[in-house]
């Protein structure tokens, strides 16, 4: 058959699940071994175009042409074509320290070339524009619109409205580089995560929450001892079942590695999530597909807190004597007293009365004479397709063979049935603790994060809100300012092909490869992705080797102007065929 057209030149879904079932019929193993591999392939393929990204908080057609906005604001947006205006409302009637602020919006995939470039967010303070460090990730396009998640960090006076800005539509737009505090260090999902109160360290196995330094005074160490049940220990000991009868223990700490992961990092939160389905002690021997686990960290700048969220999710009916969606254990006799909170949300010391254990929103340790303490704060915790959820916990000072812990059990019935999930959100703090002020600022936290601030569709001020400020929005070169002209570096960029590709003849910049471009005087900066690991090098497309006869380097540097071009790998974000252009799109096949 000559192919002709995308489903051509791949299989569907369901013609490998065909071919799955014809080779196992045949006991070929090594044959539905990699089947199952491609099958997973196409799935991750599926999912970047048709998964749904969820409902932006406004349409894509809802916003302002920045020529509109007062001259003032307009002069400092130099650069930027569009804005949409979004307000913040704090419900609670309390000063409130930063917090993120997270928020999914779409635009017209004709007015934007690279969300993560163009996006600026500005707050609107006292008549001027003021510009607040954000991050963009997880851009997808769907039709003609482009979606992405927006995080940025807000505070908040009592019952106050604020107003933001989110600039967008600049061809000439780099990606920003905001400092801050988080540092994050490896690859993969088995990171170091760093800021100003903490290290987290991730397993290099299976990226469970291994270690954590507080950093103040002495710096303590949180870690799990021993050798645990045959895996590296960490300090987070969730998700876990147990069989039917007690037979064994599923456990996602008993992964080889992560059998599926997304990470996500930035200048303000470092994002990693994990799925699958919990691992035997003897695996493979018993691959029970039950309980799908999918649990999410998240790590912030400038907060000495941070979020894990996440489901257990029943794919059949099954039996479960034990569960555990919560597990922390410590060694070294680190704390001296127990810390706890009812619905009430009033934090108090000691062991949880009998009376009061079924129903926890906060557990943890402190060592008032240390200031040391770890709380897990509970903010979310319910369940579909079940009774009302267990919500214990009680902490242990002394665990043997493990030191301090708690452990939430929170099945109200041992049979669980088809479709039933268990949602949780959490929050884990590593504050000063004080007898005296310990208490108030964890409440007082755990109140501000399940009321958090509240983002809604909003209307630019009018216009005799405005006033006359310095500075602009733009970095150099953001502005049509630059040295060299960034509509002739992309043009030139486009005469560099993907030659393995023998006859689409499409070029680099359809296919979404370049994630920036940057000029400093007469030199060029280019940031660039490979469409996968199993072509990690770059310098193909750099210099050229192999068939390429027009390499960046070779192109740029015939560009008027240009002396030096520097070319940059990235793995972060990864590519995936939501950065094609419509032309990309075309000549690889795929629908508009």
């Amino acid at each position: 058959m000559t192919e002709t057209t995308y489903a051509h030149r791949t299989d569907s879904f369901e013609e490998k699940l065909r071919l799955l079932e014809a080779a196992w019929k045949r006991r070929d193993f090594r044959l539905a071994r990699a089947l199952t591999h491609s099958l997973r392939d196409t799935a991750m393929q599926t999912q970047h175009e048709e998964e749904i990204p969820g409902k932006s908080l406004m349409a894509a057609t809802r916003f302002d042409a920045v020529a509109s906005l007062p001259p003032a604001w307009r002069n400092w947006a130099l650069g930027w074509q569009h804005c949409k205006t979004i307000h913040l409302d704090e419900p609670l009637g309390l000063e409130r320290p930063p917090e993120p602020v997270e928020v999914l919006l779409s635009f017209p995939s004709a007015q934007v070339t690279s969300l993560a470039r163009e996006i600026r967010v500005a707050r609107v303070t006292d008549g001027a524009l003021r510009e607040v460090p954000c991050q963009v990730h997880g851009e997808v396009r769907r039709g003609a619109e482009r979606l992405a998640k927006v995080l940025f960090m807000a505070g908040g006076t009592m019952h106050q409205r604020q107003t933001y800005l989110v600039f967008f539509g600049n061809p000439d737009a780099e990606l920003p580089a905001y400092p801050t505090d988080l540092e994050t260090r490896g690859e993969g999902f088995g990171l170091d995560i760093e800021n100003d109160y903490y290290k987290a360290s991730l397993s290099r196995q299976m990226g469970q929450l291994e270690r954590m330094s507080i950093k103040r005074d002495h710096g303590l160490e949180l870690f799990a001892g021993g050798e645990g049940h045959g895996e590296p220990p960490c300090i987070d000991w969730a998700h876990d079942y147990a069989a039917s009868g007690h037979f064994q223990k599923f456990r996602v700490t008993l992964w080889e590695t992560c059998p599926d992961y997304e990470v996500v990092r930035g200048p303000l939160a470092t994002i990693v999530r994990r799925w699958g389905f919990p691992h035997s002690p003897v695996h493979p021997v018993f691959t029970p597909s039950r309980v799908h686990v999918d649990v999410e960290y998240r790590f912030y700048a400038g907060l000495p807190w941070f979020h894990k969220s996440g489901t257990m999710e029943a794919v059949k009916e099954f039996e479960a004597p034990a569960l555990r969606d919560d597990e922390w254990v410590f060694s070294g006799n680190s704390f001296t007293e127990i810390l706890w909170m009812g619905p009430d949300g009033k934090l108090k010391t000691g062991n949880p009365p009998p009376d009061s254990r079924e129903n926890l929103w906060a557990v943890g340790f402190a060592n008032p004479q240390s200031t040391d303490s770890f709380v897990a704060l509970f903010l979310e915790h319910r369940g579909d397709g079940l009774p009302e959820l267990k919500h214990n916990g009680s902490p242990s000072l002394f665990y043997r063979s493990h030191g301090q812990l708690w452990s939430r059990y929170p099945l109200p019935v041992k049979q669980v049935p088809a479709g039933a999930v268990l949602w949780q959100k959490n929050a884990y703090a590593a504050l000063p603790f004080t007898a005296k002020d310990g208490p108030r600022l964890l409440e007082e936290l755990r109140h501000r994060l399940v009321n958090p601030l509240m983002p809604s569709a909003g209307e630019v001020p009018k216009a005799d809100a405005a006033k006359e400020q310095p500075g602009r929005l733009a970095r150099p070169g953001e502005a049509g300012d630059s040295p060299i002209s960034k509509q002739a570096l992309w043009a030139a960029l486009r005469d560099c092909k993907d030659e393995q590709l023998y006859s689409a003849d499409i070029n680099l910049v359809d296919l979404g490869l370049v994630h920036d471009l940057r000029v400093r005087g007469e030199t060029v900066h280019v940031l660039m992705a490979m469409p996968h690991r199993g072509r990690p090098r770059l310098g193909y497309f750099t210099f050229g080797s192999g068939g390429n006869s027009m390499p960046v380097q070779k192109r740029l540097l015939q560009v008027p102007g240009v002396k030096k071009v520097l070319v940059e790998q990235t793995w972060a974000p990864a590519w995936n065929s939501n950065r094609l252009t419509d032309e990309g799109r075309r000549k690889l096949g795929l629908p508009a």
